[in-house]
């Protein structure tokens, strides 16, 4: 969380478009390291996938992201980090996050990207992990916070 630090220096940031979101997930990928894990947080239409989308592509992901709502994770290599895109919310437990190979990908050291990821306590992500807090500011307008 340190590194991304310099980014939210200022405290909260605001954004007023899905391509300013986007904007925002490339210039928080150039800080990301092998084994980053990012829990998104935020009501529907926040920004999470957009958020998600601009991380990948400053990763230089091989395909761009699409909201895992379907399939629970995206694998997406190519780029300078591997990375997985997962969303927790159609997922009913924390053991369903375990059967899909949560542990194995943790082991991996895969940036992984969590959308609603705090649908589950219990200590599924780790410690380390990376909290943006997304909310709505108005119609068009977003927040992104990192959470400490």
């Amino acid at each position: 969380m340190k590194k991304l630090q310099q980014i939210f220096k200022n405290g909260d940031i605001q954004v007023s478009s899905p391509e300013a979101m986007r904007a925002l997930g490339r210039r928080i990928a150039t800080l990301l390291e092998a084994g980053d894990v990012i829990g998104l947080v935020g009501d529907l239409g926040a920004g999470k996938t957009h958020l998600t989308q601009g991380i990948l592509e400053g990763l230089g992901a091989d395909e761009p992201a699409a909201s895992p709502t379907f399939s629970l994770a995206h694998e997406h290599q190519g780029g300078r980090l591997p990375a997985v895109h997962f969303d927790f919310y159609r997922m009913e437990s924390p053991e369903e996050a375990l059967s899909i190979g949560w542990d194995e990908f943790l082991d991996r050291g895969d940036v992984l990207i969590i959308e609603w990821a705090d649908r589950f306590d219990g200590g599924l992500l780790p410690p380390e992990t990376i909290w943006l807090v997304l909310s709505h500011r108005g119609e068009h307008e977003r927040t992104v916070r990192l959470a400490r």
